[in-house]
């Protein structure tokens, strides 16, 4: 399993969402139900940019091997982040029963198994670029 092409897509997906919180969190709020206050459109801002953060942070580390001991932070960080948004995304989608919210749930637990094969399981290999 080569990580090259999990860090390359969760960079681009993160990335997305940085762009999207950060500039159109007012249309984001308004779309799943919530006001626009200012102290929320702050948040998710702020929010914006980290995941800004964390997709260059992915988008850098993608020749670096990753799993085992190699890159172990990179790799921890981004299946905390994962684990933990999806949990959450699934708790607000069986509550609210918002069919958007499960959606991004799956998505973000497919990231978060995926980094956890990696953190776990994975022994990387040399790879030739």
């Amino acid at each position: 399993m080569h990580t090259r092409v999990l860090m390359i897509i969760s960079a681009v997906f993160l990335a997305i969402l940085g762009l999207a919180t950060s500039f159109a969190a007012e249309e984001i709020l308004s779309v799943h139900g919530a006001t626009p206050d200012t102290s929320t459109i702050l948040l998710i801002r702020m929010m914006g940019a980290l995941y800004l953060g964390f997709a260059l942070l992915n988008w850098t580390a993608r020749g670096v091997l990753i799993g085992g001991i190699y890159s172990r932070p990179v790799a921890f960080g981004n299946f905390v982040h994962f684990t933990m948004v999806g949990i959450m995304l699934t708790k607000a989608a069986i509550v609210h029963g918002a069919t958007q919210l499960a959606a991004s749930a799956f998505v973000f637990s497919i990231f978060a198994v995926w980094f956890g094969l990696v953190l776990f399981r994975h022994s990387p290999q040399s790879t030739t670029n």
